[in-house]
């Protein structure tokens, strides 16, 4: 399967909530796990990786440090202003390792009104835009070191 969030491919980090210039938000997505973003310590932190087409996406790989709950959110359009909820989830605490989490993308539906609670639909059809909301974190500050989206 191919890996689309690879900037190689052409996937490119078109917006993140914090940056820091020796851990840029462009790590996320150079395939390498050594290499990383982090947060500035404040929640909820975000970030929108955007593919060079539309998409058909399956799953979702995360490799991090210290995410707690994170939400992710599928865009279709080419400005990335409209997400849909496509996953919801929190992470086990990892001491000494990193989270190493694969998640797969459905869409979700709100039921009723209690927000955050979903209850799963169907697969991810096209997507432009996925976007990271990480809600809460461990400690003040996470990492994210890879993003792998296979489509």
């Amino acid at each position: 399967m191919l890996d689309a969030a690879l900037s190689s491919y052409g996937a490119q980090v078109v917006l993140a909530t914090s940056s820091d210039e020796n851990h840029p938000p462009e790590n996320i997505i150079d395939g390498k796990t050594e290499t990383f973003w982090i947060s500035t310590g404040m929640f909820p932190q975000e970030f929108i990786i955007r593919f060079p087409d539309n998409m058909k996406i399956f799953t979702v790989s995360i490799h991090s440090y210290n995410i707690k709950r994170l939400r992710i959110e599928k865009g279709t359009s080419d400005d990335a202003e409209k997400f849909e909820a496509v996953a919801d989830t929190e992470f086990e605490h990892t001491e000494s390792s990193l989270q190493a989490n694969d998640i797969s993308i459905r869409h979700l539906k709100p039921r009723s009104h209690c927000f955050p609670f979903f209850s799963l639909q169907v697969n991810v059809l096209n997507t432009t835009h996925l976007r990271f909301l990480i809600l809460s974190g461990y400690d003040h500050f996470v990492s994210v070191h890879k993003v792998s989206v296979q489509s």
